[in-house]
């Protein structure tokens, strides 16, 4: 196979298990602000809020479950946090009081993992 055919079938799963993981979100009634938000800082897979809360959410998609929700490199971290600092001054519209950075980890034939508070941004 091919480089550019295995980046498109690694972006076609990435896709599908961003998709699984906002209806998971959903279900455990989160409501999704935004998918595959973007900015020269980074990028984050799902933007959700509960309540009050707004939750940035990477998701990983591995052959194990432990290595999907270790797959988060201290540089990814961040990018992530530069990104929700980019969506959050962007954000005019809903009140909220806490931010946390969540990992979901899927892999095949297995439900989800959701590792909520999965890191706190450092200072």
């Amino acid at each position: 196979m091919s480089t550019r055919n295995q980046r498109q079938l690694a972006e076609r799963k990435g896709q599908w298990s961003e998709t699984l993981c906002a209806w998971f979100l959903r279900l455990k009634g989160y409501r999704i602000l935004q998918q595959r938000f973007r900015c020269p800082l980074g990028e984050i897979d799902i933007v959700a809020r509960k309540n009050r809360l707004i939750v940035f959410v990477e998701i990983k998609a591995r052959t194990n479950l432990n290595q999907a929700l270790e797959a988060v490199s201290p540089w990814q971290r961040k990018r992530i946090e530069g990104a929700a600092h980019v969506f959050l001054e962007q954000q005019t519209t809903f009140p909220y009081e806490e931010v946390r950075f969540d990992v979901i980890g899927v892999s095949p034939g297995k439900l989800p993992h959701h590792l909520r508070d999965a890191w706190r941004p450092e200072g």
